[in-house]
């Protein structure tokens, strides 16, 4: 599939934040975290996080939005995500991996008791150029929102998602 034709977002926030990784990436596959530019973002930077995976597969925060401390629990910035309870830490990590293998953006929404998780997973390119950074960009929303997708299921059955 053409990576132009790909997933999109589910919300308006995430379409304007996947309409900017594929306006920085270019001709490339991935951007690189350079490439991407804070101040066409500033509406959506609370609720932005970078994580880095190493090549043991352990992912941690490199920056996490404020607006993230509520769903978190507190401020992430330089922390494993392994430090998180386990729903949380299933919260983050969904899409990370397949974003960095497939090299495009997924997302979807993960309905909860109380309110939806919106989340969005962006490959950026690491320093030699791998894709070792996931732009992250996560919300709560009510279930009532009007903004509201319709979603479809991609992991296990218990979150619903939408991937290129």
């Amino acid at each position: 599939m053409n990576a132009k034709a790909g997933f999109r977002g589910l919300n308006a926030a995430q379409r304007e934040i996947v309409a900017h990784w594929h306006s920085v990436r270019g001709t490339r596959l991935i951007p690189g975290k350079s490439d991407i530019d804070p101040g066409a973002l500033r509406a959506h930077l609370a609720s932005i996080s970078i994580v880095e995976v190493d090549d043991r597969g352990e992912a941690r925060f490199r920056i996490a939005g404020s607006g993230l401390r509520r769903i978190l629990g507190g401020e992430m910035r330089g922390r494993a995500l392994r430090e998180l309870d386990r729903e949380k830490a299933e919260m983050w990590s969904l899409g990370l991996s397949a974003a960095i293998d497939r090299a495009v953006p997924v997302g979807g929404i993960i309905d909860r008791a109380k309110d939806r998780h919106a989340w969005l997973r962006l490959p950026l390119g690491g320093g030699a150029g791998a894709a070792s950074l996931v732009l992250c960009h996560d919300v709560l929303v009510a279930h009532e929102s009007t903004d509201d997708p319709k979603p479809f299921g991609i992991f296990s059955g218990r979150p619903h998602g939408l991937a290129a």
